[in-house]
């Protein structure tokens, strides 16, 4: 508790409207930049009705990488800082750095005219734009919380499902994004991470479940399901009296299928786990290769390995762990593991 519980949340607050005032400021410089490079007739109509979003298409041109597409727009109209953006992909900080200075680059020396496209070449920008979106909520969903990007990036999911209507996929995100968000208060008790099956039902937000299942089901009834929809079906069973986590291992296996990496089947690894048992979910998740960097990965080693009364070197798992946490709260709760 702070000293002055008063003086502590004005300060807090002022913070947080200086930084959404900075934020506001900086992407009305880069749009009217944006406009003013490419000399667009000032009656001429954009196909979408939102001026950051008209930026996130613009950032997704096809002649740059999507690795490289992704990370622009996260420093661009998400605000991210270089660190931030590494986190996200999973890797080192200079590697990013030298991603967004090619892509700069390239923009440069091509001539590459970052406008919005036509209408019809939204779909094959689609791709792209929504794993922006969905990189921007993760970002905010912390912990820390940053509430901010995460109603920013359900508000931009809300408008990609108005702008196109028959993409499943771009439902499948609104869902995701809507079903992630209504646990966000049940996550963190003061100031410690809780685990979805010690969370307090209590505070998940029940109209947010309820509009993030009628988007899954407008997304599932368009036809057969993409990743997102999968992940947004996934996050639909965690609220389940009893979760099912044989199906939900199931819908990760088909996940791993249409959208492999590591980390989806580091999660695949972990619901299997719990599906199965400890020694199962361990050997799945140590036939993973590329995430000894990756905190959870150790974490979820840390646990099967716990489960298995294996406490050496289960305690040498979260203290990897929480060596690589990106978040005092997460490092916190990964060392009162340790003391387990």
């Amino acid at each position: 508790m702070p000293a002055s519980p008063g003086a502590w949340i004005v300060v807090t607050a002022r913070n947080r409207a200086i930084d959404r005032i900075r934020r506001e400021q900086t992407l009305a410089r880069k749009t009217e930049l944006l406009a003013r490079a490419e000399r667009l007739p000032e009656t001429e109509e954009s196909p979408i009705p939102d001026e950051r979003l008209e930026l996130i298409f613009a950032c997704c041109h096809p002649a740059l990488s999507a690795e490289a597409q992704v990370a622009l727009t996260l420093g661009l109209v998400g605000g991210l800082t270089t660190p931030e953006i590494a986190r996200a992909f999973l890797v080192p900080e200079p590697t990013i750095a030298q991603r967004l200075v090619r892509a700069k680059k390239k923009i440069r020396d091509a001539g590459i005219p970052l406008r919005i496209p036509p209408e019809h070449l939204l779909p094959e920008r689609l791709r792209t734009v929504l794993a922006a979106v969905y990189l921007v909520f993760n970002a905010g969903y912390g912990p820390p919380l940053r509430q901010e990007l995460c109603a920013e990036a359900i508000r931009l999911a809300l408008v990609l499902a108005t702008l196109m209507p028959d993409e499943a996929e771009v439902h499948g995100l609104h869902a995701l994004l809507l079903l992630q968000d209504a646990r966000r208060d049940a996550r963190v008790r003061d100031g410690e991470l809780v685990l979805l099956e010690d969370q307090d039902r209590a505070r998940w937000d029940e109209p947010e479940i309820a509009e993030g299942r009628r988007a899954l089901d407008r997304a599932l009834a368009l036809g057969s399901a993409g990743p997102y929809q999968l992940q947004a079906a996934i996050a639909s069973l965690h609220f389940e009296p009893e979760i099912d986590w044989p199906q939900i291992a199931l819908l990760y296996a088909r996940l791993a299928e249409l959208a492999p990496s590591p980390v989806v089947h580091l999660n695949l690894a972990a619901a299997i786990g719990l599906a199965h048992g400890a020694g199962e979910g361990l050997a799945a998740a140590d036939s993973i290769a590329g995430l000894d960097g990756y905190y959870l990965f150790h974490a979820t080693r840390g646990r099967f390995l716990a489960d298995l009364g294996q406490m050496e070197e289960a305690r040498e798992a979260y203290a990897r762990a929480a060596e690589l946490a990106p978040s005092d709260v997460e490092r916190g709760f990964l060392r009162s593991r340790l003391q387990g």
